[in-house]
C-alpha cells in the first residue's frame, strides 16, 4: 500500500483535483462520545476517499486497513490531538475498522451472546432480543446514509443487491446470521433491517430439561420419534425457538443416514456428520434465473436423500414435502409457522393447495394424514421463556384426519412482568409407541405406563 500522505504532513486525497492542506483534526473537541464519533466520522470519510484509489481489493484486506487508520490516527495525533487518551484512540480504531470490514454500529451488539435479534427501524433506533424480550438500545447511525451504505456492503458481500428497484432482500451473515432488509418505497422511514442470529453453542438435554422446555417423558418421546423414522412437523409462532428445536432433534438421526437439508436463507445446523444443504437462489435483476423451494425439494428427491428437512414450508413447495414423506423418505422435518397447535393442519392444508391446481381438498387432507405423524407446538411466553407447549400425534381415521394430545403444557402462573411457571402433562398413550412395541422396537418400558397414567413433570 502506498503511503497516503503528502509532503509536510499533508492528507492527500486522490478523489480531489487539489491537495487538502492542514489537518481535519486540528480543532478537536475534549474526547466525549460526541466527539469521538465526529473523529471517527472523519477518520473514515478520509480513509474512504484514500483507499478507493487503491482498488476493491484493499477492502478486503485488514492489515492493509488497519495500516491505513494508523497512519490517520497518527496524523490526528500530530496535529492538535496528542491529549485524547490512548483508549479513545483505540475504541476510534476498533470503530472504523468495523465501518470498513465489519457491521458498523451494530458490532457490539452482535458480539453480546445473549442477543439473538437485532432490529434496525431507520438510523436513529435499534432494538435488540435478550432472552426472549425486546429492549431498545442507544445505538444509532449517523445518518440515513451510514445505514445503507453498511446495508449496501454486507449484502453486496453474497451478490445480493437493494435499491429501490429491488427494494428487499434476504441475505446470510459470515457468522450465518441471518439479514432481511427492506427500504423506501416500501418502507416509509428509512431502512429497515431485521438480523437473527443463531445460537454458537449447541443446546444440552440437561440444560433444556432444566429450563422447562420439555419434561423428560417428552423429550424421549421425541428420540423415539425421531430415531424410529417418524415424520414431524416443528409449529409456532416468530422467534418461538422452532429452528432451534428441529436443530436440537437432528442429533438424534443414526449416523449412518444420509440427510438433505433445504432452505430459502440457510439457517440449520444439523448436528449429524451427514448433511448436504440445499439453498434457494433469488431471480437476478432482469428477474431470471431464481430457483425456489418447490425446485429445491423436488431436486432433493433426486439425491438418494434417507431424510428430507425443510427448513420452513411457506408455499405451494408444502405439496412436494409431503410427497416425499409419503414415497420412502421416512423421518422428515420441517417447521411451520402457525397461531396454534389446531391451526397447522389447516395452514399446511391451504398451503398445499397452492401447489395442486388439480387436486382435491379430500387429496390433500389424505396426504397430510399419511403422511404426519407428529406436531410439536412450542411457544415463547412474554417472558422470553420458550416452551414445548403440546405434542399431538396425527393419525389417519376412517373419514378425516384425527389428531390426538399426547403433551401439554399447563401454566400455573401467568402474570404480566414475572416469569411463566407451569407443568407438562403426559395426555394419553402415543399409539405409535404402542406399534413401535409389538414389533419389536425397543421402547422403554417406564414410558407407556407413564404417558398411559398421565403422568408429567
Amino acid at each position: 500500500m502506498r503511503s497516503y500522505f503528502g509532503r509536510k504532513g499533508e492528507i492527500v486525497s486522490p478523489t480531489k483535483a487539489e491537495t487538502v492542506h492542514g489537518s481535519p483534526f486540528d480543532e478537536l473537541a475534549p474526547p466525549e462520545r460526541s466527539e469521538i464519533e465526529s473523529l471517527r466520522r472523519r477518520i473514515f470519510s478520509a480513509l474512504f476517499e484514500l483507499i478507493e484509489e487503491e482498488g476493491a481489493e484493499d477492502l478486503t484486506d485488514e492489515s492493509a486497513v488497519l495500516a491505513c487508520i494508523d497512519e490517520l490516527i497518527d496524523e490526528a495525533r500530530r496535529n492538535g490531538s496528542a491529549g485524547v487518551p490512548v483508549s479513545h484512540w483505540q475504541q476510534v480504531r476498533r470503530e472504523v475498522l468495523d465501518e470498513v470490514l465489519g457491521l458498523g454500529p451494530l458490532a457490539p451488539l452482535l458480539a453480546n451472546p445473549d442477543v439473538s435479534d437485532v432490529l434496525v427501524n431507520g438510523p436513529n433506533e435499534v432494538w435488540v432480543d435478550k432472552q426472549g424480550r425486546l429492549e431498545r438500545t442507544d445505538v444509532k447511525f449517523d445518518d440515513e446514509r451510514h445505514l445503507r451504505r453498511l446495508l449496501d456492503r454486507l449484502v453486496a458481500m453474497h451478490g445480493r443487491h437493494i435499491d429501490a428497484s429491488s427494494p428487499h432482500v434476504d441475505a446470510k451473515l459470515d457468522d450465518g446470521s441471518r439479514l432481511h432488509a427492506v427500504v423506501p418505497p416500501l418502507s416509509v422511514r428509512g431502512a429497515v433491517v431485521s438480523i437473527r442470529r443463531f445460537r454458537a453453542r449447541r443446546f444440552e438435554e440437561q440444560e433444556l430439561l432444566e429450563q422447562g422446555f420439555f419434561s423428560p417423558q417428552a423429550l424421549e418421546l421425541l428420540r423415539i420419534a425421531v430415531e424410529s423414522r417418524r415424520n414431524v412437523v416443528i409449529a409456532g409462532g416468530s422467534a418461538a425457538g422452532k429452528t432451534s428445536l428441529l436443530n436440537f432433534l437432528s442429533r438424534f438421526i443414526p449416523a449412518d443416514e444420509r440427510i438433505v437439508t433445504v432452505e430459502e436463507t440457510s439457517e440449520l445446523r444439523l448436528e449429524h456428520p451427514h448433511v448436504v444443504s440445499l439453498e434457494t437462489r433469488p431471480p437476478n435483476i432482469e428477474g431470471r434465473g431464481g430457483i425456489g423451494l418447490r425446485e429445491l425439494v423436488k431436486t432433493a428427491l433426486r439425491m438418494r436423500a434417507d431424510r428430507i428437512i425443510v427448513g420452513e414450508v411457506r408455499g405451494e413447495e408444502t405439496l412436494d414435502m409431503l410427497q416425499a414423506m409419503n414415497v420412502g423418505h421416512d423421518g422428515s422435518l420441517t417447521t411451520v409457522h402457525a397461531s396454534s397447535p389446531g391451526d397447522v393442519i389447516h395452514r399446511l392444508e391451504w398451503m398445499a393447495l397452492m401447489g395442486a391446481a388439480n387436486v382435491s381438498r379430500d387429496v390433500v387432507r389424505g396426504m397430510i394424514a399419511s403422511a404426519l405423524d407428529l406436531i410439536v407446538y412450542v411457544t415463547r411466553f412474554r417472558d422470553g421463556r420458550r416452551v414445548v407447549t403440546s405434542i399431538h400425534e396425527v393419525r389417519r381415521g376412517k373419514d378425516d384426519i384425527v389428531v390426538r394430545e399426547l403433551f401439554r403444557f399447563e401454566p400455573r402462573r401467568r402474570c404480566t412482568n414475572g416469569p411463566t411457571v407451569g407443568r407438562h402433562v403426559a395426555v394419553q398413550s402415543p399409539m405409535f409407541l404402542q406399534e413401535l412395541a409389538a414389533a419389536g422396537y425397543p421402547v422403554p418400558e417406564h414410558l407407556l405406563p407413564a404417558v398411559k397414567e398421565g403422568a408429567g413433570q
